[in-house]
């Protein structure tokens, strides 16, 4: 296999993992149940629709075949398939019977396979639709700006929906491409560390500060010529979904062309005049020029994750 000249990096921007797997043991036909509960709901309908039409089909032929319904005009086609989606949804208007032993057989088949089918299909269904997201959006971009007298690299999070999400959890991790002293280059994960990793409730927004002294991974990275073309920040929240009653998780990763230095986030919080507070989504990705050094990296009040 060529091997790969330009750079490239391991994660998508939603934190899900873009290099292929070949050669897997359980592909294909042999993890079907998964492909069906994580494909597209596109994928999943057609799948569904394929299979219920093909089987009444199949079934249609094999009443053609053999005969002996009731009603059915001879070598029609049209009266078998519907014949078939009756038996297979079980609905049976009486007008169309069974009148031979071979004809019940193939009844009794299909009946079978249509409960099964149905059951199989239920069970699928409701596990798409009540598997639990978190509703959480992160920021396009990342910043880094001076807080306190120390640069500080920023990213934030925002709950979508109006449910809290208790014992929210952050945590970040640098993921880049090192050589050894031998020569040998591997990929190596480092965490780093948070202002505040930790929230009792998450309900509006959660600027998150990682300080950028001298123990940080990223210590020097403004003044260094690198390259960082395959270095990424993973992120992933947890926490307990106060209306799913159960724990979500996110996940996002920032290149290092996300990362912007010199910039903070604008304030996402307004003010009416009747005394009321507003959290203005629209203006959750913008940033604007840090002209004041040492000044708050957000504007608002958001840092507390609530």
């Amino acid at each position: 296999m060529k091997k790969l000249s330009s750079p490239w990096t391991l994660l998508n921007a939603d934190g899900s993992i873009k290099v292929m797997r070949l050669n897997v043991r359980r592909a294909g036909i042999g993890d079907l149940y998964h492909w069906l509960l994580t494909t597209s709901r596109l994928k999943f309908a057609l799948v569904l629709t394929a299979g219920y039409f093909g089987l009444n089909t199949l079934f249609a032929l094999a009443y053609l075949v053999c005969g002996g319904i009731e009603n059915a005009r001879v070598g029609s086609f049209e009266d078998a398939f519907f014949f078939s989606v009756q038996t297979m949804a079980t609905i049976g208007y009486g007008k169309m019977v069974p009148i031979s032993t071979l004809a019940n057989l193939l009844v009794t088949i299909e009946a079978g396979v249509g409960l099964f089918g149905v059951a199989v299909s239920a069970a699928l269904m409701f596990s798409r639709f009540t598997r639990a997201t978190a509703g959480v959006i992160f920021s396009k971009k990342a910043v880094v700006t001076r807080l306190n007298g120390v640069p500080t690299l920023m990213f934030r999070l925002a709950n979508e929906r109006s449910d809290l999400i208790h014992e929210a959890r952050v945590h970040v991790v640098l993921v880049q491409k090192e050589r050894s002293d031998e020569g040998h280059e591997f990929r190596r994960l480092r965490d780093l560390s948070l202002e505040r990793a930790f929230t009792p409730v998450f309900g509006l927004s959660w600027t998150v500060l990682h300080k950028i002294d001298a123990e940080s991974p990223l210590f020097g990275w403004e003044s260094s010529e690198g390259d960082r073309s395959e270095t990424q920040i993973f992120v992933h929240l947890a926490g307990h979904h106060e209306g799913f009653q159960q724990e979500v998780h996110a996940r996002w990763a920032y290149s290092a062309k996300d990362i912007v230095w010199g910039m903070r986030f604008t304030d996402v919080f307004c003010d009416f005049p009747d005394g009321r507070r507003a959290i203005d989504y629209a203006r959750f990705d913008m940033v604007e020029d840090d002209k004041m050094a040492g000044s708050p990296a957000t504007g608002d009040d958001d840092r507390s994750g609530l």
